[in-house]
């Protein structure tokens, strides 16, 4: 393996300091010292367990072969991947793509159900347990995890959820760990050596290295104990105060879904930003950002900073060195506002804007040539896949060690509502592209849906709108149409006060609305009860497939078991076009999705 040697022709990327500017970090960013550190805790490195040539670590970051990097930045930048596709087990499938110029054989790899062939640091090893790999997608993914490869995986489920949390926060404080000995080890060499004789290239522009991204502090205070069950460590400087604020008694409300809990129970405060730095025997909360391994953020606490109204507090300076993303619950950050992470993706691993007294000559080659976005690992965990996250797979994860795609066969949320007797059928609508879908459309449910339904009588109609513009548009058609004019009409959408919904549920359930308008995020948000409901028009699938049993079970079922319908009069109409299909498979099933996207007919009905 050969050790990539500086460039004499790099572009030094920045030039100087603001006058004046107080120095976040030393000389040596990579283990600086700071003012609360005056003992030598942080200048011993861990032990001397180093893996040798055979770990990821040292052929991805630390020492990778110029002539392969090389190569596959080539097929990157030319669009060039080779990919697979392979099912795992029956429930499973994966799609793996590599750089075409990369030379492995076979992209899979073997399931992991223990530690021992990750390549830990050895005091790691001894934290962790078989239980960590307990489950399925865990043991799945640890093979292209720990091989430093992008992973989005869809499939997280509460139950699965610990599992990979601890996973992911055993890679993240290990390659931590491993930089970290590199660096202080690098530091005793120059501090006996000429430095001219020492190549020791061993940092990013900045000393973060980590991005934890969570929707809620509460998720963030999971990670947080993951950390510190894998780490171990003897003291946890300022961990109260990181608890206080980061926790809240968790939401045990059995009415409430295991998922809706999850993601909402305790603090589920979505604006934050804080650092966790590491030492040989402690771990340190509210760390400095420029003197910390550990970002632990939600995308809209970033957000806030790098877009800041005041020009002179915006900063993203701090992710230009990260090696390794983690954003989990990606489904969460997707209802509550994709740009937010989108804006991370696009401040990740930029020139510096200022040098925060950067030592260049410590600072690895493939940074200094502008790659690190093409070294960086990506790991994005979420209950379903959207389209948005197929364009950042597209987009963003572009690393040198290829990338891979998790996936679940769906046995479909309507098998669920099957025993209930009730009517759902699925009308395809046609459209011709994306960008034209929602014009296709709102013409169709205005003229072959809507007209219906008012003719045989539309009392008791809930219509569910995934889109917040599609609700905006159905609304103001409902309010100024000659075709409702006689129509009573209520709304629950994403921004409605609560005082609001309880009005709109009960003229819903006595009758003084005949329909009422309800919107995906609103479901998202509020789980509402809403009762009285005697059939359900769906103006596009739901991205949640939970939420679909939940309207056709919980409303629909509710109304037949308390008498106020029979099976047969209640029903579900559901319009889609060929751009569903995600959504659509998770409804109606892996097996029967490619036919309705386009098999012969346009109407599939099911009982």
């Amino acid at each position: 393996m050969l050790f990539c040697s500086p460039s004499t022709n790099r572009k030094r990327l920045v030039s100087g300091r603001r006058s004046g500017e107080r120095l976040s970090m030393s000389r040596k960013i990579g283990m600086s010292l700071g003012d609360d550190e005056s003992d030598d805790e942080e200048a011993a490195p861990d032990s001397n367990d180093d893996d040798g040539q055979d770990d990821p670590y040292e052929l991805h970051f630390a020492n990778p072969d110029d002539g392969e990097l090389s190569r596959r930045l080539a097929s990157i930048q030319g669009g060039k991947w080779s990919n697979e596709k392979q099912a795992v087990g029956r429930q499973t499938n994966l799609v793996i793509s590599v750089p075409e110029a990369a030379k492995e054989r076979s992209l899979l790899r073997p399931k992991l159900s223990g530690p021992k062939k990750l390549h830990l640091k050895e005091r790691l090893a001894k934290n962790i347990s078989h239980s960590d790999f307990e489950s399925e997608a865990a043991q799945t993914l640890a093979p292209y995890v720990f091989a430093y490869q992008d992973v989005l995986a869809s499939g997280r489920t509460p139950q699965n959820a610990p599992s990979l949390r601890n996973l992911s926060a055993l890679h993240a404080v290990n390659h931590v760990l491993k930089g970290r000995d590199r660096v202080l080890k690098n530091n005793e060499r120059l501090s006996h050596a000429d430095s001219a004789e020492v190549n020791a290239q061993d940092q990013g522009f900045v000393r973060p290295k980590i991005l934890i991204l969570t929707e809620t502090r509460q998720m963030a205070a999971n990670y947080a104990d993951a950390i510190v069950e894998v780490f171990k460590p003897e003291q946890q400087e300022h961990r109260k105060r990181f608890d206080d604020a980061f926790r809240d008694p968790l939401d045990d409300r059995q009415t409430m879904p295991e998922d809706y809990r999850e993601l909402f129970g305790g603090n589920n405060d979505n604006s934050f930003l804080t650092a966790l730095k590491f030492t040989r025997k402690t771990l340190k909360f509210y760390s400095g950002f420029y003197n910390s391994d550990i970002i632990l953020a939600s995308p809209l606490g970033l957000r806030r900073i790098i877009e800041n109204e005041d020009k002179k507090k915006q900063d993203h300076d701090f992710l230009s060195s990260i090696e390794i993303l983690i954003a989990d619950q990606a489904d969460g950050m997707y209802m509550q506002n994709w740009d937010n992470l989108q804006v991370v993706f696009n401040h990740l691993n930029l020139e510096l804007r200022q040098a925060h007294d950067c030592d260049f000559s410590r600072v690895r080659p493939w940074y200094l040539d502008g790659h690190a976005k093409h070294l960086r690992q990506t790991i994005l965990f979420s209950a379903y896949i959207t389209p948005e996250m197929n364009r950042l797979w597209s987009a963003h994860m572009l690393n040198v060690a290829g990338k891979v795609k998790l996936t679940p066969m769906y046995a479909g949320a309507i098998t669920e509502a099957s025993g209930l007797g009730i009517k759902q059928t699925f009308s395809r609508f046609d459209s011709s592209s994306p960008g034209d879908d929602p014009e296709a459309r709102f013409k169709y449910f205005t003229t072959a849906i809507l007209p219906r339904l008012l003719r045989t009588g539309a009392q008791g109609t809930l219509i569910f709108i995934p889109s917040y513009f599609d609700f905006l548009r159905i609304r103001n058609f409902f309010a100024g149409s000659t075709l409702t004019e006689e129509t009573s009409f209520g709304t629950i959408h994403d921004y409605s006060e609560v005082s609001d919904q309880r009005r709109a549920r009960s003229r819903f359930s006595n009758g003084k609305h005949s329909i009422l308008l309800y919107t995906q995020r609103a479901h998202h948000f509020f789980r509402l009860k809403i009762r009285d409901v005697k059939r359900v028009i769906m103006y596009g699938m739901p991205d949640n497939p939970i939420f679909y049993q939940e309207l056709v079970e919980g409303y629909l079922g509710t109304s037949i078991s308390e008498g106020k319908i029979e099976a047969a009069e209640a029903n579900v109409r559901a319009i889609f076009s060929k751009w569903d299909g995600l959504r659509l498979e998770r409804v109606v099933g892996s097996e029967r999705v490619k036919s309705m996207l386009a098999g012969a007919g346009d109407t599939f009905d099911f009982v």
